[in-house]
């Protein structure tokens, strides 16, 4: 029989003192601000090029935006539901030894397939506000690499409460989510799929 994934014991720093488990959110947050306002300081003071990110076999950018982008939403929604097993809400499957390593691969492949989004996002079309969709995908932009910083410097950090890594990944989750309305399903709603 298959060894099934136990999640982490709990840490605790010793002594206790109370509030030290929320202090330790301070640092990763405040980074993760600054990441958030980085990119978007960035994305409002660069020109727009209007070309960043092309690929051989599609028509233009943004289609390569659209599709890199659902693969993303793909991987993630299979990284929530691996982590669903692993801490045991959906109980009907158990936890499968390779959970743990099925989480954190479909979390990096998203990741990876959000850089040339993010960077044709930047670079060729910059911090937008003319139109209300636009306005919030910037702002969801920005706030999705902040607490995908702040997740992932939590991940480090010993004696973290353990509603944290939860509540930064299912935010971490709705703003790909945003993102993904706000672009790629109105760029295929809008246009149609066209390579």
């Amino acid at each position: 029989m298959a060894a099934q994934w136990e999640p982490p014991a709990p840490t605790r720093l010793d002594p206790v003192q109370p509030g030290t488990s929320a202090r330790l959110l301070v640092v990763p947050a405040l980074v993760g601000c600054l990441v958030a306002l980085t990119l978007g300081i960035y994305g409002r003071l660069h020109s727009p090029t209007g070309v960043a990110v092309d690929v051989i076999g599609f028509s233009n950018g943004a289609t390569v935006k659209s599709v890199l982008a659902s693969g993303a939403i793909g991987f993630a929604i299979i990284q929530v539901g691996s982590s669903l097993v692993m801490y045991g809400k959906v109980r009907w499957f158990g936890a499968p030894s390779w959970i743990g390593g099925l989480h954190r691969w479909s979390g990096r492949i998203t990741f990876i397939l959000t850089v040339p989004v993010v960077v044709h996002c930047l670079y060729a079309l910059g911090f937008q506000t003319f139109s209300a969709r636009v306005f919030a995908h910037s702002i969801a932009g920005c706030l999705f690499f902040g607490v995908f910083t702040v997740k992932m410097l939590a991940l480090t950090r010993r004696g973290m409460p353990g509603w944290v890594l939860p509540v930064l990944g299912g935010l971490a989750f709705a703003l790909l989510v945003l993102l993904w309305f706000t672009s790629a399903f109105w760029f295929f709603t809008t246009f149609g799929w066209s390579r």
